[in-house]
């Protein structure tokens, strides 16, 4: 039995700590803050509440996994999942609103079809053909497998099968996002439907290539589910799965150092100077974290995968409402920008104009636990925005406010007479985020992706101090609720089964 110190209670690192519990060692979380979850919180006022981190899930099977390993009571014992039907609703620049099915790609072929006419459905399906492609060819490397060696090789290849098609006298191929929609979707609002499930994960659609086609391709093929409570529910549940697993919890326990003795990790030392002696740390934090905490903060000599910095953050604008939820309405709508262009400089490009009409994501979840009565209604906004490197608290805070103002207004779209509805708002920053998990600006990371020469890969879970391991959205295979969960999954398995894990099968 070896002891195993975690630094971190995000959703990774408690996935971990479960799987190992359930293996024999004793396992005890420090975490800096004064509850479990990382990103996945609550915000709770009035007989409201919100999810302040993400608010769907996507790729069950992940949770259901962890739960089946370690425990009798399946996933669904434990929270109420329910499938998000449709998806999603997506109302384009030009007014045109369509909702998508969840996990149907003939419904979808249909919708898209009567909203945009003939043929526009057909197109998407047969993006979605080829984004399995590009699937089934990182599935194992990029989520079930411990980060390769040779990283480089999955760099260096484009798993997606893109088309090649003839404009302006030349054939081109799509090695960008943002070109497989300008070159296979010929229409613009396709496009954007494309571009929104990068942007929705802080990627440039200009600048991330071709394999990205995995994002949408993941929402079609498992669907978008929501947890009654919230997401909070589901970080709830994965905590009090480790309790239940013996696992120790210190809350409020900030980490000075990682304790490193004999050429190996061999502890923590705690604000106050506790020094607790352990055979295994797990690091669930955030790249500075670790630039202050640990020794190890270089990538190996001969190419480890390099931390990665500099993501985009959220802005949430969380609504409480007079009224009550509609019948029928989506549970998620996404109203997208009028001016990408606009929208794109702001986000990637430096620029320090406001977007006017920023792209907005909507929930408004059918969810009593969510208001005080059915006579009101609370509904989040989100909109990816830069992380506030580089700017004054002063400045960046009115940037903030500005855009909040105009996220509302954007929202109207979506929400019949919603600023004459508004009881009160709460809005939450960067430095909400920050706070949190303690990443650098508020950054939220993304997923892990093939090609565009392992840039937009993460660091392994090992590390080049032995007995350290890395975990979480900033550790293969990136950001979002199920590539945590698969992180504590691949770290539980090369500290049990040692460096010849490979992966589930």
């Amino acid at each position: 039995m070896a002891r195993i110190a975690v630094i971190g209670a995000g959703m990774g690192a408690m996935a971990a700590a479960a799987r190992l519990a359930v293996a024999g060692h004793r396992v005890a979380v420090y975490e800096r803050t004064a509850t479990y979850g990382g990103a996945v919180g609550r915000f709770e006022r009035d007989g409201f509440a919100f999810d302040t981190g993400p608010g769907l899930l996507r790729v069950p099977a992940v949770y259901r996994d962890l739960f089946v390993k370690t425990g009798k009571e399946p996933l669904e014992a434990c929270v109420d999942l329910v499938q998000v039907d449709p998806a999603a609703r997506h109302v384009f620049a030009d007014g045109t609103a369509v909702p998508l099915p969840d996990a149907s790609r003939a419904g979808v072929v249909s919708a898209l079809d009567e909203a945009l006419g003939a043929g526009a459905g057909e197109r998407w399906g047969d993006f979605l053909v080829r984004a399995r492609e590009a699937w089934d060819r990182t599935r194992r490397p990029l989520l079930e497998e411990p980060l390769w060696s040779d990283w480089r090789v999955l760099g260096e290849r484009e798993p997606y099968p893109a088309l090649r098609r003839r404009r302006l006298l030349r054939t081109r191929t799509a090695r960008r996002f943002a070109e497989v929609g300008a070159l296979e979707l010929d229409d613009p609002r396709l496009a954007a439907l494309l571009e929104s499930h990068a942007l929705a994960y802080g990627l440039d659609p200009r600048a991330v290539p071709a394999s990205a086609a995995v994002l949408p391709y993941m929402e079609h093929a498992f669907g978008t589910w929501y947890v009654r409570g919230g997401i909070r529910e589901l970080a709830r549940a994965v905590y009090e799965r480790c309790v239940a697993r013996r696992v120790e919890f210190a809350f409020g326990a900030a980490v000075e150092r990682i304790v490193e003795k004999d050429g190996r990790a061999a502890g923590l030392e705690l604000a106050g100077g506790t020094v607790v002696e352990a055979d295994f740390v797990l690091a669930g934090v955030a790249p500075g974290v670790l630039d202050r905490i640990g020794p190890v903060t270089a990538p190996r000599d001969g190419g480890d995968v390099p931390p990665r910095r500099g993501f985009p953050s959220r802005l949430t604008v969380h609504l409480a409402l007079r009224g009550p939820r509609p019948e029928g309405t989506a549970h998620r709508t996404v109203v997208h920008t009028d001016d990408r262009a606009e929208e794109l400089k702001y986000l990637f490009d430096g620029g320090s104009d406001v977007p006017a009409c920023p792209t907005v994501t909507v929930l408004r979840p059918d969810d009593p636990a969510s208001v005080p009565d059915h006579a009101h209604e609370a509904v989040t906004l989100t909109a990816t925005v830069p992380a506030y490197h580089g700017a004054s608290d002063r400045v960046s805070r009115e940037v903030f406010a500005r855009l909040a103002e105009a996220m509302v207004t954007r929202a109207g779209r979506a929400v019949d007479d919603l600023r004459d509805r508004v009881l009160w708002q709460e809005v939450r920053t960067p430095w909400d985020i920050a706070d949190a998990t303690g990443a650098d600006g508020g950054a939220v990371p993304a997923p892990a992706l093939a090609a565009g020469d392992g840039r937009l890969l993460h660091p392994g879970n090992t590390t080049r101090l032995p007995g350290l391991f890395a975990v979480g959205g900033w550790a293969h295979p990136g950001g979002g609720l199920p590539h945590a969960g698969m992180s504590g999954a691949l770290v539980a398995g090369l500290i049990v089964e040692g460096p010849q894990f490979r992966g589930s099968r």
